[in-house]
């Protein structure tokens, strides 16, 4: 089951959805970066392509960092 959260970028309010275990993963990268997980996802929506959705963004990052 997918967990839906929603967030402020580039000043418009956006949700995604992931799995419980990619948002345990984003979590835990962001405690050990020592930010918060909305910086830690705001960092990666910067980075993104503009053809990629930032759902997929956020899980191939999650996965690299492993």
């Amino acid at each position: 089951m997918l967990e839906k959260r929603s967030f402020s970028l580039s000043g418009h309010r956006t949700s995604v959805a992931l799995e419980p275990d990619f948002w345990e993963a984003l979590a835990s990268i962001a405690q050990q970066e020592g930010v918060g997980l909305v910086a830690l996802v705001v960092s990666i929506d910067a980075r993104r392509g503009a053809d990629e959705k930032l759902a997929s963004a956020l899980r191939v990052f999650a996965l690299k960092a492993r």
